[in-house]
């Protein structure tokens, strides 16, 4: 490496760690997270009365860091990385979007429980009304597909076989031993945790279990391949970075392709079932409405006519209204992003293989990222600035498998299914009492999401 590109490592080295020590108590969801008691308060006046959540309620949880001080020191941190690097600089450029975020983010958190809480969450993670990229369909209306498709009966058929029968002790005992093994060079935990509100999470290096909850074996397949493979194995990834090590965090611009690939880990090595799947897909519609002033009651009430649980039901209802306003119109929209990265991430790997370079698959584990920034990054990593990525998944590692399997997927794509349907339905007549599972095509109304 020749001087001017080691001086030009150690200016994004120094950059990377001045962002990293800004952004480090800037945390979204404890900002904006609600009490486990709310939950119970709201069955106990039966479901009829608005969560008492309002501004005053965010006004007395006061954010760990100065607002003014912090958004002062992210906008000197933009300008001299603009100064030292140059404006036009394209790894420069990546550090100053997600600086940007930062700033936006202080902003949003400065506003909740108003409607302007809302209107910056849209910027930072989208809304359910945006449209799939090269497609003419929303989220909410793929939401809306998958959500029918996993609410079948045989789907909730299949959900009887998972019943949830270990205890959090024993699911903390379990996965660390299983994530031990994977990441063998590296130090991480997974702890038993009162503070969350669902039933697993991430911070960092660390896998949090809660500590009041039941856990499956197909739960415990899922956080394995979810939280610990996608969220800490690209948080590892990124401390891994010799220059780089912004990677190693995410702002908001890098959730859907992080949720995205989480989801697509879970489909990739079956360990998802139809009832996870569902939650993911009801998110949408539940982002959606509150969007479009639902309140929080009414939100509620539509998944419980959807046959979900109360529990699920207030669950993926609260997910929604948290930072936002329970009576509608302001809602936080993260929950948008695992339907719209699992379709980003899957038509990155598609056009990858179709485009002749492959090598770009395995970049998407470089640590958190947004999809957009991988050629950037791979050219980056070609010319020694990066390294490449410590753990990846078996299929990513050899991504000769998945190139078959993407290959067939995507050859298969312009088969016509309604004539498909047609053929099969013929031999199926001789079975008794036999109910259509899935819609006609025609009846869908919905084709594949394009590249």
């Amino acid at each position: 490496m020749n001087d001017a590109k080691l001086r030009y490592c150690e200016h994004l080295r120094r950059f990377s760690d001045q962002l990293i020590h800004l952004q480090a108590p800037i945390k979204i969801l404890d900002a904006i997270k609600w009490p486990r008691e709310l939950e119970q308060q709201f069955f106990d006046a039966g479901a009829r009365q608005l969560p008492q959540v309002d501004k005053a309620f965010y006004d007395n949880l006061p954010l760990p860091f100065d607002s003014l001080a912090t958004q002062k020191a992210l906008k000197s941190l933009k300008q001299d990385i603009q100064k030292t690097l140059g404006k036009d600089d394209a790894l420069g450029k990546l550090l100053v979007a997600n600086v940007d975020q930062y700033r936006l983010v202080i902003d949003m958190l400065g506003h909740r429980g108003t409607p302007q809480f809302g209107k910056l969450s849209k910027a930072l993670y989208g809304s359910a009304s945006n449209k799939l990229h090269g497609d003419r369909h929303t989220l909410r209306q793929l939401g809306d597909r998958l959500s029918y498709i996993f609410s079948l009966p045989a789907a909730a058929h299949m959900n009887k076989q998972h019943p949830k029968e270990i205890d959090a002790a024993s699911a903390v005992e379990h996965l660390g031993s299983r994530l031990g093994r994977y990441f063998h060079s590296d130090e991480m935990r997974v702890r038993l945790s009162d503070g969350i509100v669902s039933d697993a999470a991430v911070g960092g290096d660390t896998v949090k279990i809660n500590s009041k909850a039941m856990f499956s074996k197909a739960d415990l397949n899922v956080y394995e391949v979810h939280e610990g493979w996608v969220h800490v194995g690209t948080t590892l990834n990124g401390r891994a970075q010799p220059h780089a090590t912004w990677l190693s965090v995410g702002s908001p611009r890098v959730a859907a392709a992080q949720e995205g690939l989480a989801v697509l880990l879970e489909m990739l090595t079956l360990s998802s079932t139809p009832g996870r799947a569902r939650r993911i897909s009801d998110r949408v519609a539940a982002v959606d409405m509150a969007e479009n002033g639902a309140d929080f009651i009414e939100v509620y009430r539509y998944f419980r006519d959807q046959n979900l649980s109360k529990k699920d039901s207030y669950r993926v209802t609260q997910r929604v209204f948290r930072g936002g306003m329970v009576a509608g119109g302001s809602c936080f929209t993260k929950d948008i992003s695992y339907v719209r990265g699992y379709v980003e991430n899957v038509n990155f790997i598609r056009s990858a293989i179709a485009s002749g370079i492959p090598e770009l698959i395995p970049m998407l584990f470089l640590g958190k990222l947004a999809i957009e920034d991988i050629p950037t990054l791979y050219l980056a990593y070609r010319e020694g600035i990066l390294a490449g990525p410590r753990y990846l998944p078996p299929m990513f590692d050899d991504y000769s498998g998945l190139y078959a399997w993407f290959g067939f997927a995507t050859g298969l794509g312009n088969i016509n299914l309604k004539g498909v349907q047609r053929h099969f339905q013929r031999q199926f007549r001789i079975i008794p009492n036999v109910e259509p599972m899935f819609p006609s095509v025609e009846d869908t109304e919905f084709d594949a999401p394009a590249d």
